[in-house]
């Protein structure tokens, strides 16, 4: 299975997929690594593991679409099986996702349909659940709408703040990408 990631931050999704194929335990390669962002921790990650890195900032756009062109057009050079987005935290418009379609990968640290949207940590402590988690599933056009690959509960402990939840949150995601990944590439392979 040929991958392409997306990252804008540390990259901590990104370093789970690196270790579980140079573990072997993800049949993988990783073809690129590409950011909204530049300079940032996922490239650095992407770069020390020796992956080929690109960057597509939005104020490099004259627009929305044209970003969504040129960041399109990048990926596209390297012909992926799968595209992971992993942390990154752009919303992709609806020509990008069709490109795409059926290929796109994202988690989001909540358990899909609840909590959609940037902020799934924060609401879900908000509305007082006790169970909330991470969802592995594929893009579409909406925003965490589309199909739910995997997921994984996580308890909300008493006195839980949003960094804690979140931090317990991402150990169970990390496991659950690798996992879904896994299972992916044996369909795809």
């Amino acid at each position: 299975m040929r991958i392409v990631v997306l990252v804008s931050g540390s990259g901590t999704n990104l370093q789970a997929v690196i270790d579980a194929v140079n573990g072997g335990e993800l049949d993988a390669e990783i073809l690129a690594v590409g950011s909204d962002v530049p300079g940032c921790l996922g490239l650095e990650r992407a770069e020390k593991a020796g992956i080929a890195t690109f960057t597509a900032a939005p104020g490099d756009s004259a627009s929305r679409a044209e970003w969504n062109r040129a960041l399109q057009s990048r990926i596209m050079e390297y012909a992926p099986d799968l595209v992971l987005l992993a942390g990154f935290m752009r919303i992709l418009d609806a020509e990008f996702v069709a490109a795409f379609d059926g290929r796109l990968v994202n988690t989001h640290p909540a358990l899909l349909p609840s909590f959609p949207g940037a902020h799934g940590v924060r609401d879900a402590l908000a509305h007082g659940v006790k169970v909330t988690g991470v969802t592995v599933h594929l893009v579409d056009s909406g925003v965490d709408t589309g199909p739910i690959l995997a997921q994984a509960a996580v308890p909300v402990l008493e006195g839980d703040t949003e960094e804690t939840l979140h931090e317990r949150i991402k150990i169970e995601e990390r496991r659950l990408l690798v996992q879904t990944l896994a299972a992916l590439g044996t369909s795809i392979g």
